[in-house]
């Protein structure tokens, strides 16, 4: 049940891993998982990136420059398989498994719109209503190889009952003009999902939840190779135990407190109590889009218009 007393709440990470190429497997674990994490009486619960749809860590989707290999498309295509539509019927599971349990989510999947698959948060409220998404705007590396790119347009920054929620997946994370966005929209809960799982990624963390006087909850993914199935030949190794992300998720203060320490080689949840009137004891001395600004040197420019290759005529 969703727990909210005063200025607190319980902010949960989620750290575990896809059953991979498997959707069914997939979405039953994702209605147990919400449904742990709501016996935890937390309010918000944050899921890993790529959570539903994978993150097929070790595959190269048979890239090489000026090249394509007819087996990597053919892996794209049962990639894309996993991916789902926004709105569409496996959003509406979602929607069912979140108003059960009576909380807010964020969760990572994979988008497919058109002939392309995105990278994707989602946000539910404890009604199961989608309240919002973004899609990753800068996919890294062999990323941009399965993913497209987000827009200005779902810049997310939903306000909610419990606060203002945003945040930004894995890498966007390293871009200071999405972060300077995100506090401009008056972020108070950071959602960062991701599959960072280096030792850098908990002062990343920390930095953002100091910049921006939020408190910051990123969830990482666990995941073995056993998650895959036998066709699944990741360059890590083929042993089922081979680790191929480790966790790391982790649960920060706005004056960069570590309220939830980075767990490694198991899946998790983890827990914080999260007291919004820390958010206001930050800003006493720093507030970068307020008295800590200087508007009159720096300015920033958003554009959060729909980005489409074809554009309808316009209305006389």
């Amino acid at each position: 049940m969703t727990t909210i007393i005063g200025p607190k709440i319980i902010g949960a990470v989620v750290q575990a891993g896809t059953p991979l190429y498997d959707k069914k497997a997939t979405f039953e674990k994702l209605a147990d998982l919400i449904a742990d994490a709501a016996r935890t009486g937390a309010s918000l619960v944050v899921m890993p990136e790529a959570f539903v749809g994978g993150y097929p860590k070790g595959l190269d989707f048979g890239v090489r420059l000026g090249s394509r290999s007819d087996e990597g498309r053919d892996e794209f295509r049962r990639y894309a398989d996993q991916a789902i539509t926004v709105p569409g019927p496996d959003v509406d599971a979602i929607s069912k498994m979140v108003a059960r349990a009576k909380l807010y989510l964020v969760v990572g999947v994979v988008e497919r719109e058109g002939g392309t698959l995105y990278c994707t948060a989602l946000y539910f409220a404890p009604d199961g209503r989608l309240i919002a998404k973004h899609r990753k705007l800068m996919p890294t590396a062999l990323e941009r190889v399965v993913w497209g790119f987000g827009d200005g347009s779902t810049l997310a920054a939903p306000k909610t009952e419990i606060g203002v929620l945003g945040g930004a997946i894995c890498w966007e994370n390293y871009m200071p003009q999405l972060r300077l966005a995100m506090y401009g929209k008056g972020v108070e809960f950071y959602c960062a999902p991701t599959v960072d799982d280096r030792d850098v990624w908990l002062p990343t963390m920390q930095t953002i939840a100091l910049e921006g006087r939020c408190f910051v909850l990123s969830a990482c993914q666990y995941m073995e190779r056993g998650y895959g199935p036998a066709d699944y030949h990741p360059m890590q190794g083929e042993a089922a135990d081979t680790v191929l992300i480790r966790g790391g998720s982790c649960i920060v203060s706005p004056l960069g407190k570590v309220l939830a320490d980075p767990v490694f080689g198991c899946e998790t949840i983890l827990t914080a109590e999260l007291d919004k009137e820390d958010i206001v004891r930050g800003k006493y001395d720093l507030d970068v889009v307020g008295h800590y600004a200087r508007p009159d040197i720096f300015t920033l420019t958003v554009d959060e218009r729909p980005q489409s290759a074809v554009m309808p005529p316009e209305v006389a």
